[in-house]
């Protein structure tokens, strides 16, 4: 395995970004990729979220593009990404490690000014980073020409296939040059997404550094076995007892997100949301104010957060079992990141028993179980058992009143009315 960035045969300059961006060592996924990448070989990369994959991808494209020069509304790359905030996130990772050099960017994204993205275009960039919907408007209304793409990324392909995307994708990519080099980079090879890789790649290497869906070693995992009811309040128990510096906090369901944030607000909690529904400069600022630190737990659903790297967060809260076993290894993908240690929560109700059984079945190893104090919605065996006996004794009670006799003799039918419960006003 390499040791340095250097051995990669990266520029000086590119280096030097690095450096000063604090890395010192390439991780397994970037060491096995750029080589490939910088000698123009289409790649296939598998590697779950926190293996350090988008500048995998990124400092060997800056290597590539730079010293050559965009045409107006002709981009000469494009990375697709599945949501805005990981589109963002790769354009972060341009700027950080593109500092030494002269290329430029733009971003396509719903959400925001279509006419401030146009005249980026019409300026000329090098790397155009995209969510499909939008590319595909831009491109209909001629605000766009896709004959010059040399490189295509296509991110996340696993989320694209969750969200719908493999349409738009290959949509795109009959658009584009067929002289140019294709990177697919996904956490799990589905039938669907092998089918797209056959289809626009050409003879492509690939490399992966882990087992798809596998968990990080660096992540302490653990289980609260709690009903609805008490959910809110084995959370906050939690979330006291933990040193948490700051957390993502995971629910299914969009509607949950906001009352949810209500309830952290009114335990004194600094908390925010985030969800599709909400506009994208609100989107934008909650995530800046988290990754700043000014908002401590981010309470979102798995299509806002996917991808998103906040580096140092120590703590995540699966507030809901996720219905998908993916999703759970991509949650807890926000903690224990680049070496880190982090923790991860899952709460769940008797009714998520079988979502539970997916994800250890997915991740090939049972969840640590724990008791939180004051919060034990999940009864002990001793509980059910005496909540089973007094249910049996009813039902007995039930049949016996059933099959009392009347006094006068006439024992061919049963007792009608109120039996001992007889309302006063006829007593």
């Amino acid at each position: 395995m390499t040791d340095s960035f250097e051995e990669l045969g990266l520029s000086p300059e590119l280096l030097e970004s690095i450096a000063a961006c604090g890395y010192t060592k390439p991780t397994p996924i970037q060491a096995k990729a750029i080589p490939h990448i910088l000698m123009m070989r289409d790649v296939v990369g598998l590697a779950q979220t926190g293996t350090g994959k988008t500048a995998g991808f990124t400092l060997p494209m800056i290597e590539i593009l730079t010293g050559g020069r965009a045409k107006a509304r002709m981009p000469r790359s494009l990375i697709l990404s599945p949501t805005r905030e990981l589109a963002a996130q790769i354009a972060e990772n341009f700027d950080q490690f593109g500092q030494n050099s002269k290329l430029t960017k733009a971003l396509l994204i719903g959400g925001s000014s279509m006419d401030k993205q146009i005249k980026n275009m019409e300026r000329g960039v090098d790397v155009l980073i995209a969510t499909p919907g939008r590319l595909i408007d831009l491109f209909e209304r001629g605000n766009i020409l896709l004959n010059d793409i040399k490189i295509l990324v296509i991110d996340e392909a696993d989320r694209m296939l969750d969200m719908g995307f493999i349409p738009d994708i290959e949509k795109i990519a009959g658009l584009l040059p067929v002289t140019r080099q294709t990177l697919l980079f996904s956490a799990t090879m589905a039938p669907e997404i092998k089918k797209l890789t056959e289809k626009f790649l050409s003879n492509p290497r690939e490399v992966a550094v882990s087992p798809p869906a596998s968990t990080a070693v660096t992540v302490e995992q653990f289980l609260v076995k709690t009903d609805k009811r008490s959910k809110n309040k084995v959370l906050g128990q939690i979330i006291k007892d933990e040193n948490v510096k700051n957390a993502f906090i995971f629910c299914n369901r969009k509607r949950d997100i906001d009352s949810l944030v209500g309830w952290l607000k009114k335990g004194g909690h600094n908390a925010a949301g985030l969800h599709g529904d909400m506009a994208q400069n609100i989107r934008t600022e909650t995530l800046e104010e988290f990754k700043s630190g000014k908002i401590k737990l981010l309470v979102c659903s798995d299509v806002a957060a996917r991808g998103i790297d906040v580096q140092g967060t120590s703590h995540v809260f699966n507030y809901d079992v996720p219905m998908n076993p993916d999703d759970y290894v991509h949650r807890i993908g926000r903690t224990g990141r680049a070496g880190e240690k982090g923790r991860a929560w899952m709460l769940m109700t008797p009714a998520e028993d079988k979502f539970l059984d997916a994800v250890t079945k997915r991740i090939g190893k049972e969840i640590e179980e724990k008791t939180i104090k004051g919060g034990e919605a999940q009864k002990s065996k001793t509980d059910q058992g005496n909540l089973s006996q007094k249910k049996e004794n009813k039902q007995k009670d039930y049949k016996k009143k059933k099959s009392h006799k009347r006094d006068d003799g006439d024992d061919s039918s049963d007792v009608k009315g109120f039996g001992d419960d007889v309302p006063a006003f006829l007593r």
